[in-house]
Protein backbone atom coordinates (compact mmCIF):
# COMPACT_ATOMS: atom_id res chain seq x y z
CA UNK A 1 0.00 0.00 0.00
CA UNK A 2 1.45 3.32 -1.06
CA UNK A 3 -0.34 5.41 1.58
CA UNK A 4 0.86 5.50 5.18
CA UNK A 5 -2.69 5.74 6.51
CA UNK A 6 -5.96 3.89 6.07
CA UNK A 7 -7.45 4.20 2.60
CA UNK A 8 -10.67 6.21 2.52
CA UNK A 9 -13.35 4.50 0.42
CA UNK A 10 -16.65 6.09 -0.50
CA UNK A 11 -19.27 3.44 -1.23
CA UNK A 12 -22.23 4.86 -3.15
CA UNK A 13 -24.85 2.11 -2.95
CA UNK A 14 -28.61 2.25 -2.42
CA UNK A 15 -29.13 -1.47 -1.79
CA UNK A 16 -28.61 -2.08 1.96
CA UNK A 17 -27.78 -5.76 1.40
CA UNK A 18 -25.07 -5.01 -1.19
CA UNK A 19 -23.67 -2.26 1.04
CA UNK A 20 -23.50 -4.65 4.00
CA UNK A 21 -21.79 -7.35 1.92
CA UNK A 22 -19.25 -4.85 0.61
CA UNK A 23 -18.53 -3.59 4.15
CA UNK A 24 -18.07 -7.15 5.43
CA UNK A 25 -15.85 -8.25 2.55
CA UNK A 26 -13.58 -5.22 2.96
CA UNK A 27 -13.62 -5.36 6.76
CA UNK A 28 -12.31 -8.93 6.66
CA UNK A 29 -9.77 -8.15 3.97
CA UNK A 30 -6.08 -7.50 4.29
CA UNK A 31 -5.97 -3.73 3.70
CA UNK A 32 -6.64 -1.04 6.24
CA UNK A 33 -9.49 1.11 5.03
CA UNK A 34 -12.24 3.37 6.27
CA UNK A 35 -15.49 2.82 4.41
CA UNK A 36 -17.95 5.66 4.16
CA UNK A 37 -21.41 5.01 2.74
CA UNK A 38 -24.05 7.14 1.06
CA UNK A 39 -27.17 5.78 -0.58
CA UNK A 40 -27.95 8.13 -3.46
CA UNK A 41 -26.27 10.30 -6.07
CA UNK A 42 -27.12 13.61 -4.43
CA UNK A 43 -25.55 12.50 -1.14
CA UNK A 44 -22.47 11.31 -3.05
CA UNK A 45 -21.91 14.74 -4.58
CA UNK A 46 -22.49 16.48 -1.24
CA UNK A 47 -19.98 14.09 0.36
CA UNK A 48 -17.41 14.65 -2.37
CA UNK A 49 -17.83 18.42 -2.29
CA UNK A 50 -17.98 18.50 1.54
CA UNK A 51 -21.31 20.29 1.70
CA UNK A 52 -24.34 19.90 3.94
CA UNK A 53 -23.86 17.20 6.58
CA UNK A 54 -20.55 16.11 5.00
CA UNK A 55 -18.48 19.26 5.68
CA UNK A 56 -15.95 17.37 7.81
CA UNK A 57 -15.88 14.15 5.77
CA UNK A 58 -12.51 12.88 4.56
CA UNK A 59 -11.75 13.07 0.87
CA UNK A 60 -12.03 9.54 -0.52
CA UNK A 61 -9.03 7.88 -2.10
CA UNK A 62 -11.38 5.82 -4.26
CA UNK A 63 -15.11 5.66 -4.99
CA UNK A 64 -17.12 2.46 -5.44
CA UNK A 65 -20.15 3.66 -7.42
CA UNK A 66 -23.38 1.86 -8.14
CA UNK A 67 -25.10 3.02 -11.34
CA UNK A 68 -28.76 2.58 -10.45
CA UNK A 69 -29.18 5.17 -7.72
CA UNK A 70 -32.08 7.35 -6.62
CA UNK A 71 -32.06 11.14 -7.10
CA UNK A 72 -29.00 11.17 -9.41
CA UNK A 73 -27.81 8.01 -11.07
CA UNK A 74 -24.23 6.79 -11.07
CA UNK A 75 -23.52 8.00 -14.60
CA UNK A 76 -24.52 11.54 -13.57
CA UNK A 77 -22.33 11.36 -10.46
CA UNK A 78 -19.42 10.06 -12.55
CA UNK A 79 -19.88 12.83 -15.15
CA UNK A 80 -19.95 15.49 -12.41
CA UNK A 81 -16.85 14.08 -10.75
CA UNK A 82 -14.80 13.86 -13.90
CA UNK A 83 -15.78 17.39 -14.99
CA UNK A 84 -14.78 18.89 -11.63
CA UNK A 85 -11.03 19.65 -11.37
CA UNK A 86 -11.14 19.08 -7.60
CA UNK A 87 -12.62 15.58 -7.99
CA UNK A 88 -11.49 14.23 -11.35
CA UNK A 89 -8.33 12.53 -10.07
CA UNK A 90 -10.26 10.36 -7.58
CA UNK A 91 -10.47 6.86 -9.07
CA UNK A 92 -14.00 5.60 -9.63
CA UNK A 93 -14.89 1.94 -9.89
CA UNK A 94 -18.41 1.29 -11.14
CA UNK A 95 -19.82 -1.60 -9.09
CA UNK A 96 -23.18 -2.54 -10.52
CA UNK A 97 -25.53 -5.36 -11.49
CA UNK A 98 -25.64 -4.21 -15.11
CA UNK A 99 -23.51 -6.04 -17.63
CA UNK A 100 -25.10 -4.14 -20.53
CA UNK A 101 -22.48 -3.12 -23.08
CA UNK A 102 -24.03 0.38 -23.31
CA UNK A 103 -23.54 0.90 -19.55
CA UNK A 104 -19.96 -0.36 -19.68
CA UNK A 105 -19.09 1.86 -22.65
CA UNK A 106 -20.85 4.90 -21.16
CA UNK A 107 -18.97 4.58 -17.87
CA UNK A 108 -15.59 4.34 -19.54
CA UNK A 109 -16.47 7.24 -21.86
CA UNK A 110 -17.32 9.33 -18.77
CA UNK A 111 -13.96 8.51 -17.17
CA UNK A 112 -14.56 5.47 -14.95
CA UNK A 113 -11.32 3.78 -13.96
CA UNK A 114 -12.87 0.31 -13.84
CA UNK A 115 -16.22 -1.43 -14.26
CA UNK A 116 -17.17 -4.42 -12.10
CA UNK A 117 -20.38 -6.43 -12.41
CA UNK A 118 -21.70 -7.53 -9.00
CA UNK A 119 -21.99 -11.30 -8.89
CA UNK A 120 -25.33 -12.57 -7.58
CA UNK A 121 -23.84 -15.46 -5.57
CA UNK A 122 -22.51 -14.51 -2.13
CA UNK A 123 -19.13 -16.27 -2.46
CA UNK A 124 -18.49 -14.75 -5.88
CA UNK A 125 -19.50 -11.30 -4.60
CA UNK A 126 -16.99 -11.58 -1.74
CA UNK A 127 -14.36 -12.82 -4.21
CA UNK A 128 -15.01 -9.80 -6.48
CA UNK A 129 -14.63 -7.35 -3.58
CA UNK A 130 -11.43 -9.09 -2.50
CA UNK A 131 -10.11 -8.77 -6.07
CA UNK A 132 -10.96 -5.07 -5.96
CA UNK A 133 -9.11 -4.80 -2.64
CA UNK A 134 -6.04 -6.65 -3.89
CA UNK A 135 -5.69 -4.50 -6.99
CA UNK A 136 -6.93 -1.07 -5.90
CA UNK A 137 -5.88 -1.04 -2.26
CA UNK A 138 -2.69 -3.11 -2.29
CA UNK A 139 -1.22 -2.98 -5.81
CA UNK A 140 -2.09 0.40 -7.35
CA UNK A 141 -0.57 3.67 -6.23
CA UNK A 142 -3.54 5.94 -5.59
CA UNK A 143 -3.38 9.71 -6.15
CA UNK A 144 -2.64 11.78 -3.08
CA UNK A 145 -5.79 13.49 -1.77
Amino acid sequence: MALNRPIEILLVEDNPGDARLTFEALRHGTSTSNIHHVSDGEQALHYLRKTGPFVDSPTPDIVLLDLNLPRRNGREVLADMKSDPALRSIPVVALTTSSARDDVNACYALGANAYMVKPVEFDRFVEAIRSFEEFWLRTVTLPKT
